[in-house]
């Protein structure tokens, strides 16, 4: 395990569009199949990440709470499988069916190509757009890693959420997302 930052994509950026296998489904979705009404997060996570094991209940949490507040949670994986098969896509079904499907899809990024726009580099890297796809936040989802103390309550991606649902500008001082590198394929 790599403990990896997130390159912290440019705020402004507009969502990269995707098309991609979702595993919930087993169809082909778009960005734009899946976006939020107020906003939406994109999370680049993968099964096996002990970081993202780690925060699974707020993961969960967070999708429960602001679903029905009109923004959508898209969860990525572009792990090598053929070096990592824990992160195939039929394992990644399983893994949102064990979760109760709280994400709008999770996506299989084969390619690699989806995360390399997005400037993704570990699990977990949290991104949310606004309504109008543009990037107000990127970075971690608080402090808490499987290797500190500190509270795991969501704080910075929830402070982010709620400016944005109350019309408030996101603060920009954003911290780095820290976990585990995406497994790129050589």
């Amino acid at each position: 395990m790599s403990e990896t930052p997130s390159n912290m994509l440019p705020l402004g950026t507009q969502a990269p569009n995707f098309d991609l296998f979702d595993t919930q489904t087993e169809q082909r979705k778009k960005l734009s199949d899946l976006q939020g009404k107020q906003g939406t997060v994109i999370i680049f996570m993968c099964n096996h990440c002990p970081y993202v094991l780690y925060i699974k209940d707020q993961l969960i949490a967070i999708a429960k709470k602001y679903a029905p507040l009109g923004i959508n949670i898209i969860a990525i994986s572009a792990n090598d499988v053929s070096n990592y098969p824990q992160d195939a896509p039929d394992k990644m079904q399983d893994l949102m069916k064990e979760w109760g499907n709280p994400f709008t899809a999770y996506l299989y990024d084969e390619s690699q190509a989806v995360a390399k726009a997005y400037l993704a580099a570990c699990t977990p890297d949290f991104y949310l757009f606004n309504a109008d796809s543009s990037c107000i936040y990127r970075g971690r989802l608080d402090g808490a890693t499987p290797k500190n103390d500190q509270p795991l309550m969501g704080a910075d991606l929830r402070n982010a959420l709620d400016a944005l649902l109350a019309g408030d500008k996101v603060n920009a001082q954003q911290v780095p997302s820290v976990g585990c590198n995406i497994k790129w394929k050589n």
